[in-house]
């Protein structure tokens, strides 16, 4: 049974993303109905391939959509039908973006740009600050998958240092990290879409984003030092030593690096590329994005002639590859339901309202204050950065307000950030206690608590001054 959901679901997602972008340059009426049945398709065999643990979130949010639905009147198979439209263009660009993990792994990168920096990485400061850009550089590629693979380079690189010190030293630099990528990184889906729910302009929201994760990985870098003196620790000298150890296996001599200059070249051709098609033929970016990166991986390949490589990754990917994005999927789904059930009922503008009626009660409070605490709540109840980004920019998307789009979309994006470094239910959080063997509440609230506050006084700071200016 599970063989049958898994090829069940593989089948009626990528038909299901095949026709999003069939759809996007040649409208077809009948083609969106056929859309609409795939995407319950994929929602009932995701439903059948999850285990019982995984299946409450999904199942909670459609029970929502449809009694919402339901009260409100509509006709339910036409809300259901449009409900299952709303997310095509996200799940189209998830289904692809993980094959720029393909690029990546053809090559030692990473271990090349660490032994190729040994001058910036040789002390615990500057170290810890060059882990959390790098991160957020790999977030690029990888997604929330940039988590795993950065901590088992580094706990390769740091093989000996197990203590709970070294644990809060690692986790808290690729964790927020990875946060911080979801400020700025136009391949984090929940960045691209709420820039475009909200109308926003994009390089606009990259530089504000930027700037803020710039910020916060200072931040972290004070706060990591200070724990540091505080455990009576010496990671400097630890790190001098391993990083000697690793320029020894370099397989690059002399100053010049050729891993790393093409790991720039990829960077700058990748996103480069992204910007050029986007501006030139005025494509959405969540169609952008994927389109691009499917030619650009398939260049790659054909470049280093190694297509043997690109067609054994293409068997894995969809042998066992998409199937495992089942709950993230089914999660999606769900919500884009639920989206389309609230703006037909209303619901975001009384959400909205009621936000303003409490900022003319209490002096000097405004919605971009409250925002952020929307996201941390729906964080600790389990939605992770994407459906808590889908959700609450949904309700925004049709709700005028009288603050530049570019400050909702960092006031928004901010929620994000806290609430991945700070809830134990979210998969960032998850994935690392499962490889640091912490609890989810110790790698998150216990490590990030203080960390997540200094960064929320910090980012409203900058708004509250950017709205009186």
């Amino acid at each position: 049974m599970k063989g049958f959901a898994a090829k069940g679901f593989t089948f009626s997602v990528s038909v299901y993303a095949l026709l999003h972008f069939t759809t996007y340059f040649f409208y077809n009426e009948a083609l969106f109905n056929v859309l609409s049945i795939l995407g319950l398709l994929t929602l009932i065999f995701a439903l059948l391939l999850l285990p019982l643990a995984k299946l409450q979130l999904p199942i909670f949010l459609s029970t929502i959509a449809v009694a919402v639905l339901v009260v409100t009147g509509d006709p339910l198979m036409d809300g259901l039908a449009a409900g299952f439209l709303q997310m095509r263009s996200l799940i189209s660009l998830l289904l692809i973006v993980p094959m720029i993990s393909w690029v990546l792994n053809e090559e030692p990168y990473i271990d090349e740009i660490m032994s190729y920096g040994h001058n910036f990485l040789n002390e615990s400061r500057k170290f810890y600050l060059g882990l959390t850009g790098m991160t957020q550089i790999i977030s690029h590629f990888l997604l929330f998958g940039a988590v795993p693979m950065m901590y088992s380079f580094i706990d390769t690189f740091l093989k000996e240092q197990k203590s709970e010190a070294w644990e809060n030293f690692k986790g808290t630099a690729i964790l927020r990290g990875f946060a911080l990528s979801t400020l700025w990184v136009i391949s984090i889906p929940s960045f691209i879409f709420a820039v475009e729910a909200l109308g926003a302009t994009l390089w606009k929201s990259v530089l504000l984003g930027f700037a803020a994760a710039a910020g916060g990985s200072l931040l972290g870098t004070a706060f990591a030092y200070r724990q540091e003196k505080r455990d009576q620790e010496n990671f400097t000298a630890v790190l001098q030593t391993e990083i000697a150890k690793a320029m020894k296996n370099s397989r690059n001599t002399g100053k010049w690096n050729r891993d790393v200059a093409e790991f720039v070249f990829l960077f700058i051709s990748l996103f480069g590329t992204i910007f050029f098609v986007q501006g030139v033929w005025n494509i959405d970016f969540l169609v952008a994005i994927p389109l691009v990166i499917l030619f650009w991986t398939l260049f790659y390949f054909l470049m280093k002639k190694r297509m043997g490589s690109y067609i054994a990754d293409g068997r894995n990917y969809f042998s066992t590859g998409i199937s495992r994005q089942a709950q993230q999927f089914s999660i999606l789904l769900s919500a884009g339901l639920v989206i389309y059930a609230l703006n037909k009922s209303g619901t975001g503008s009384y959400v909205i309202d009621g936000m303003n009626y409490l900022t003319e009660i209490v002096p000097y409070l405004n919605i971009l204050l409250l925002l952020p605490f929307i996201l941390i709540l729906l964080g600790f109840v389990g939605l992770g950065p994407l459906p808590v980004i889908v959700l609450v920019t949904g309700i925004l998307e049709g709700v005028a307000l009288p603050y530049p789009p570019e400050l909702v979309v960092l006031a928004v994006t901010s929620g994000s950030v806290i609430s991945i470094i700070l809830s134990p239910f979210v998969m960032p959080v998850i994935i690392l206690s499962s490889m640091n063997g912490l609890s989810g509440v110790r790698n998150g609230l216990r490590f990030n608590l203080k960390y997540a506050i200094a960064f929320y006084v910090m980012i409203q700071v900058f708004i509250q001054t950017s709205i009186l200016l």
